[in-house]
């Protein structure tokens, strides 16, 4: 992975940070929050000046080797300053890309809360209280401000994102799905992009607190935690791996009687049969539940109920599919077509906000590792096998030319949102209420081509 882990500090860090060379090494000071990577000439270093007035005043307060790089971390933000409003240090974070949500830095941010609640006015933020709020948090912050995340200028990064947003905003057109009288309540101007990098690097803009339904952006979701529970040979017994060319809905089994893969509906009903097979239902839910919520990191989860009553009140292209596999001898021995398609219903009906849906995204990115809690949730080989099904299938009859005009893993679903993972950089999820073939495709496909062409070359 290219991901660099966020740890508390540790005794060799600790060790080396005791000589006061190597530690002066640690940043190269430049002003506020622009932070260098680069070793240093003559001519860019800071003036003598500038650099022993920050040698005093560390020199001139007794330190413990943490402390020492703690301080050289605070007159970096600072630019030397003894100390700057609070909302100066929340803003330089927001820049690196963290999101102050972030579980990493729950301790820090609390302490930040109650500095502001306990003061009257404007919160200074001087040495003692950088040092309480960045206490265990030293090396996650040492590799944001040093510029060693996956995405360097993530603000630069974001702020491309936003002018594609906003250029791709006025190609959308095209109709709320409608099949399923649920979705058809659903708000065709809904539009929002929600990116997470490895190293859980966030930024969202648009209609990113939304909940909506991941409908059948669940099925590369169910199909890796079948992966991981059974093994790849178990679960392709019974579903294939080929991109089956048709519609997602249709009838159509492969040349050895089984669907042609998970991403379509077939496949995703068999796979439902699949998943803790010895469970009763509301055990199988909680479980496929619990993994969806550590792989967005505990952040927004739900289920739609009127989602699941009107999907299994208007199911008759999905009871037929069922019915067809259930005479085709499809199912696993002892499993109930029945109790299959309705785990199925309740799968799609799981809510998901763009936010939380991008973190999703992000573990399969990092290897099934999630970017902000560092829960290992899925094999290596169960994100391996999701990643090229949704690059091969996952958009379905539209998959070549994902492939072919963006080139990442993706899903699509009937509620207007697109799962995307760029392996070992980001998830995204994208979410465009009007779904037609002109309105969410094109239009997501336009912004993540240009997302891919930002992270790719961002001088440009």
């Amino acid at each position: 992975m290219l991901c660099l882990r966020a740890l508390r500090l540790s005794n060799s860090v600790q060790q080396i940070a005791k000589q006061s060379d190597v530690a002066r090494k640690l940043f190269i000071i430049q002003p506020a929050c622009c932070l260098s990577t680069k070793t240093t000439t003559s001519s860019q270093r800071p003036t003598p000046t500038h650099l022993d007035n920050l040698q005093l005043k560390m020199n001139g307060s007794s330190m413990s080797p943490s402390s020492g790089v703690e301080d050289m971390l605070f007159y970096t933000i600072t630019d030397g300053k003894e100390q700057v409003p609070i909302t100066h240090f929340t803003t330089a974070l927001k820049k690196t890309g963290l999101h102050p949500s972030d579980p990493r830095l729950k301790d820090c941010m609390e302490r930040i809360r109650h500095a502001v609640n306990d003061s009257v006015g404007e919160v200074m933020m001087d040495r003692e209280l950088f040092h309480r709020c960045v206490s265990g948090n030293i090396v996650l912050l040492i590799q944001a401000f040093r510029k060693k995340f996956i995405i360097p200028e993530f603000d630069v990064f974001a702020q491309k994102i936003n002018e594609i947003y906003n250029a791709v905003e006025t190609q959308i057109d095209g109709k709320v799905a409608n099949y399923i009288p649920q979705l058809a309540k659903f708000s065709p101007d809904l539009w929002g992009v929600s990116l997470c990098t490895v190293d859980g690097q966030r930024h969202s803009v648009g209609d990113t607190k939304q909940p909506f339904c991941l409908q059948s952006c669940v099925k590369p979701l169910q199909y890796a935690i079948a992966v991981h529970e059974a093994g790849t040979e178990k679960v392709h017994q019974y579903v294939g791996m080929e991109p089956s060319g048709f519609k997602f809905n249709m009838l159509s089994l492969d040349d050895e009687d089984k669907p042609h893969n998970p991403m379509v509906n077939a496949g995703a009903i068999v796979i439902s049969s699949l998943i803790k097979p010895r469970s009763n239902k509301a055990e199988k839910f909680d479980y496929v539940m619990d993994f969806v919520k550590k792989m967005a990191g505990q952040e927004y989860v739900g289920f739609s109920n009127a989602m699941f009553q009107s999907e299994k009140e208007t199911g008759d292209r999905n009871f037929a599919i069922g019915y067809y596999m259930k005479e085709k001898k499809c199912f696993p021995p002892g499993a109930d077509m029945i109790d299959a398609l309705d785990f199925y219903f309740q799968l799609c009906s799981i809510e998901v906000t763009c936010e939380s849906g991008s973190i999703l995204a992000a573990t399969l990115a990092n290897g099934g590792i999630c970017p902000i809690t560092g829960e290992h949730v899925l094999s290596a080989e169960a994100v391996r096998n999701t990643l090229s099904l949704m690059h091969s299938c996952g958009m379905y009859d539209f998959s070549g030319q994902m492939a072919f005009h963006v080139g990442v893993p993706a899903k699509s679903g009937v509620s207007g949102a697109i799962l995307l993972v760029i392996p070992n950089v980001m998830g995204g999820d994208v979410l465009v209420s009007s779904s037609g073939q002109s309105g969410k495709q094109c239009s997501g496909n336009t912004l993540l081509s240009g997302a891919c062409f930002a992270l790719q070359f961002p001088q440009l």
